[in-house]
């Protein structure tokens, strides 16, 4: 009898465990490779468990409303189909089943009773809570649709949508959701601002994707020494090049290519060459990354931004490139990225070209130490050299902008690594082929 044993699943470089909150099949269920098994929760995201085999499940080791760590083994199934399975008795309330692998003490920064008065509330819900301002006593009375009343993301959502007055509603600091003390501190020392409000503003309240790209960015500046340099590159004959296959290219491989892959391209060979771009920093530690794993940032249509990753971009000649990059643009565009297409990046790109501006100073994407950059393609006149003499033309040209951690990268090295980056996009061959 052949055992597959499905573990709890790494949702996020920073997720550590997640909650089951709804288990779609029961011992003794047959399934099929890609069939949903169950919905978990993390403080971040909610997402769905597809089954990676066919077979029958033969044990379910954690119960509805249980969080573990991530790897742990959640549940076994029999690939061969069998019927023999593991009939387990339900743990009562005052004995929570044991997960697969010995859970950790809890640290003192999670002290949330996930349960209050019998009800359950996943890491999600309480997150959306913390950050709402929602406390606990008003958190149980919220309505809710999972079993047994528990409250989903969508009903503690839906709530928002209808709150009368939130900032009337009373806080007792004792009663609100807990949140680390580092965090706590954190909160405590951020100075406030209040802005006046006239009659005939338009007041938007940010949405919760919103909320968490804007405590991201101000993470980045507190932790990342940030400083930019800036040059501006001479692309006439890709830009040439490009034109040149563009059509034929279309109708060959059914999609576009636009400049951004042949630039993508040039920037992982002068990765190649100044590695510690490429890189992280853990305290006193400087992590050279062995892949280059490139992300994209995609603007989605309701303003917010999204980086999907190109894993091992290294090993991808230019039409992989092309093929990925369109691949994860369209998956963003239309919500149907997973969790693995947004993490591991190494090194992050920004096209500020795509909005016709002209260069831009992006803010780190943490853990990582560098973006990039991309301005708009312009026609200018420039002076070219030429054996008789010098002249004036019509170049192709566009600003690259390197912003990096002046932590562990220095003016000099930061610099060098622009102007290859530049000399290898100048140096483009007109006559390759794709």
């Amino acid at each position: 009898m052949a055992h597959f044993e499905l573990h709890m699943p790494k949702l996020g470089e920073s997720i550590e465990e997640a909650t089951v909150t709804r288990w779609f099949v029961k011992v003794g269920d047959k399934v099929e490779d890609d069939d949903v098994l169950l919905e978990i929760a993390t403080d971040k995201v909610d997402s769905e468990i597809p089954s990676p085999v066919s077979g029958t499940v033969i044990k379910i080791n954690v119960q509805q409303d249980q969080t573990v760590a991530v790897g742990t083994v959640i549940a076994i199934i029999d690939t061969n189909g069998g019927d023999d399975v593991y009939i387990e008795e339900e743990p009562s309330e005052s004995e929570p089943a044991a997960s697969a692998d010995p859970a950790p003490p809890a640290s003192p920064q999670k002290q949330t009773d996930p349960k209050r008065q019998g009800r359950f509330y996943s890491p999600l819900v309480l997150t959306i809570a913390r950050e709402e301002g929602i406390s606990m006593e008003e958190l149980d009375t919220l309505p809710g649709s999972g079993k047994n009343g528990r409250v989903r993301k969508k009903d503690i959502l839906s709530y928002l949508e209808n709150r009368i007055n939130p900032e009337a509603a009373p806080t007792v600091p004792a009663a609100t959701v807990s949140q680390p003390e580092s965090q706590a501190a954190s909160t405590a020392g951020k100075p406030k601002v209040s802005a006046s409000v006239s009659a005939g503003d338009e007041i938007i309240e940010m949405d919760r994707v919103r909320k968490l790209i804007a405590d991201h960015m101000i993470m980045s500046k507190q932790t990342s020494a940030h400083v930019t340099n800036m040059l501006e590159a001479d692309v006439t004959d890709i830009v040439l090049w490009r034109n040149s296959i563009k059509d034929d290219f279309a109708k060959r491989e059914g999609e576009k290519i636009t400049y951004l892959p042949i630039f993508l391209e040039a920037t992982i060979q002068a990765l190649k060459d100044f590695p510690m771009i490429n890189a992280s920093v853990d305290g006193d530690r400087i992590i050279i990354k062995k892949y280059i794993n490139l992300g994209i940032a995609v603007a989605l249509h309701g303003g917010n931004l999204i980086v999907p990753v190109i894993r091992k971009a290294d090993s991808l000649n230019l039409m992989g490139i092309t093929k990925a990059l369109n691949k994860i643009a369209n998956d963003a565009r239309n919500n149907q990225l997973s969790p693995d297409d947004i993490r591991g990046g190494t090194f992050t790109i920004s096209n500020f070209g795509t909005f016709r501006n002209v260069m831009g100073t992006p803010i780190i994407n943490q853990p990582q130490v560098a973006i990039l950059a991309i301005g708009t393609v312009e026609k200018k006149p420039a002076v070219i050299e030429t054996t008789t003499g010098d002249v004036i033309g019509i170049r192709h040209k566009m600003f690259l902008s390197l912003t990096y951690d002046h932590r562990i990268i220095d003016g000099a090295y930061g610099g060098a690594f622009l102007r290859r980056l530049a000399d290898i996009m100048e140096g483009f061959d007109r006559n390759r082929t794709i």
